[in-house]
């Protein structure tokens, strides 16, 4: 012990010469608690021995363990533990983790038990899963939310292997008012007679199709259309999804009807389609549909039977033009033979995969493929495509399981400045003039004063909101990304037309800037001869839509490929306009894409 001292008194000099006063005040502590071990030691060898047997015995004992002796509170928790033996702060946590989610999802999130966050199994059995449903149902009542199960594969048995039932679960509030509904607007495409307005039928009334048109009468707006059975205006039908994400479809005992304000009060989540056009003589109208209503998606519809035929190649341009992601349904395949089914799924394929869309074809065939589709469906370049009939049914469940678990990617600024596009007019008996169209940014309450312009001349005027309407129930306020219909005072309809806007109204501040004149940067599709200076084009932009004529460009001919910065002059009156917006030129067929890079006087 003596030699331990004295060495460590050894130490302490040479250090105390070499280093710092702060290393040699450690170093000091470090040899003064060793030195009173070992006198301890010394002291009583007993003690010592028994003490090393003690610590060895613990070493080589099996059944300690050392994460024996660390807190659990402080290792993380996984997934699973805190879904099947959950503690109050687990059950926090998980609150807190869904509410984050579902204000981010707008109201609904998609939610995966059976696999931790690292994409280990859980290897859940039957007994499990249920628990982790009973904590899930918890959770989500205290949030006023349900869930339904979506998709779930593992369940089965019969293999010999254990059970490892992975499940995604649709978690969605509960809507106390249609102020706050949660609505995706759904733009349904396709040539003249591939089955777009039956299709409607048969997911909005919860009805089969006869053969004969027999779910699609409902939906016609005029008496031309029942007679030829073909849509010539944009026609506007609605889907509701409840918490509990089952569609709200008209009961099947009465003949009666859900009316739309019926059906907002029971739904949580609202489809928003709008049926356009197939036949050519109405593009100019199914392109003013695809621009002016802001459709987040598009479905294309395509007839088993006729292919890509018509104007099937120039909406999925359209849409491919407007950055519109795209999901192609595949109708009447009850009446198709198999090869003339499979030529028209090759060609689809290989139009999808060509240069011009650059998409990758998924043909959703299970709810597994339905999931992973409409998770991934952020990407433009994933498409989507189901196969179904109208009057056997075959295919509908996935359609309406992917429609049920799509969820909106737009995203609107609720803190800009009021700005409204009108796309539709209306004289409403003892309302007075009514417009209808979409918010694009902002807030406004019913009462409200505000500007509506341009006139022919570019001038602003000043009027109120008298009320407001969302799905044709009547709402105290509006919020960017809906679409509403506003009753406006003192304005007569024939002064209003497709194309102005309503903006927020301040009488300190300057009237808004209209231009007769822009500068956009384009891209020609597709044009048969050259493009010269006092070319004359149908321009489609938002909801504006005008004759312009090119005033200048800075190359002397454009041709099909070709991209240049090109000046334009609107032949009639000047539009209100933003830098940035796209816009969609077009002489008969479509000619060509751009965005407005500068606004001019």
């Amino acid at each position: 012990m003596h030699y331990l001292s004295v060495s460590l008194s050894k130490t302490m000099a040479l250090s105390d010469s070499s280093t710092t006063k702060a290393s040699h005040d450690e170093a000091a502590q470090l040899a003064s608690t060793l030195l009173n071990i070992s006198l301890t030691s010394g002291d009583n060898g007993n003690s010592h021995d028994h003490q090393q047997q003690q610590q060895q015995d613990l070493l080589f004992n099996p059944t300690h363990r050392i994460d024996d002796d660390i807190d659990d509170t402080l290792a993380p928790r996984s997934l699973k533990d805190k879904l099947l033996d959950a503690t109050p702060q687990d059950k926090q946590a998980l609150k807190e983790l869904i509410a984050t989610r579902l204000d981010e999802g707008s109201g609904e999130t998609l939610f995966e038990i059976g696999v931790e966050d690292d994409g280990t199994s859980m290897m859940l059995g039957e007994a499990d899963y249920q628990k982790a449903l009973t904590t899930l149902q918890t959770i989500t009542s205290d949030l006023s939310a349900d869930y339904a199960v979506v998709e779930e594969r593992g369940r089965d048995t019969t293999n010999g292997k254990p059970q490892e039932i992975v499940a995604h679960l649709m978690i969605r509030k509960r809507m106390d008012s249609v102020e706050d509904l949660l609505e995706i607007r759904i733009a349904v495409v396709g040539n003249v007679d591939a089955g777009k307005s039956t299709l409607l039928g048969v997911l909005t009334k919860g009805i089969l199709d006869d053969g004969r048109g027999k779910a699609r009468v409902n939906l016609f707006r005029h008496k031309h259309e029942i007679e030829s059975g073909r849509t010539s205006s944009v026609g506007g039908e609605i889907l509701g999804f409840d918490s509990k994400s089952q569609p709200i479809t008209h009961p099947s005992s009465s003949g009666r009807k859900l009316t739309w304000e019926e059906i907002c009060k029971r739904a949580s989540k609202v489809l928003s389609f709008v049926d356009l056009a197939g036949h050519e003589k109405y593009l100019k109208t199914t392109v003013f549909g695809m621009t002016g209503s802001a459709p987040e998606f598009v479905m294309l519809m395509v007839g088993a039977n006729a292919g890509m035929i018509g104007m099937t190649k120039e909406h999925l341009g359209i849409a491919l033009s407007l950055g519109i992601p795209v999901l192609v349904v595949v109708t009447k395949i009850d009446r198709c033979p198999p090869k003339v089914l499979e030529t028209t799924i090759k060609e689809l394929t290989s139009i999808l995969k060509s240069k011009s869309c650059r998409k990758i074809p998924l043909f959703v065939e299970s709810n597994t493929d339905v999931i992973m589709t409409a998770q991934n469906f952020v990407s433009e370049r994933l498409c989507p495509i189901f196969q179904i009939s109208n009057v056997t049914g075959q295919g509908l469940d996935l359609l309406k399981n992917f429609l049920n678990v799509l969820s909106t990617q737009t995203r609107y600024a609720n803190d800009k400045p009021f700005h409204y596009e009108i796309n539709e007019t209306y004289s409403v008996p003892f309302v007075g003039t009514v417009v209808s169209g979409i918010m694009m940014t902002g807030v406004i309450h019913v009462g409200d004063k505000v500007l509506i312009g341009p006139d022919s001349a570019g001038h602003f005027s000043v009027t109120t909101i008298k009320g407001i309407h969302r799905k044709r129930v009547t709402v105290p306020a509006a919020r960017a990304g809906q679409s509403v219909t506003f009753a406006l005072k003192n304005i007569r309809r024939n002064a209003i037309r497709k194309g102005m806007v309503l903006l927020r109204y301040d009488k300190d501040q300057p009237l808004p800037k209209c231009s007769k004149r822009f500068e956009a940067e384009i891209l020609v599709l597709y044009h048969s001869t050259t493009i010269k200076e006092r070319y004359q084009a149908m321009v489609h932009c938002g909801a504006v839509r005008q004759t312009a004529s090119i005033i200048s460009m800075e190359r002397q001919l454009l041709r099909t490929g070709d991209r240049a910065l090109v000046r334009f002059e609107f032949v009639k009156f000047p539009e209100y306009l933003t830098v940035g917006s796209r816009l969609i030129f077009r002489e008969g067929r479509t000619k060509g894409v751009g965005k407005i890079t500068k606004l001019l006087e």
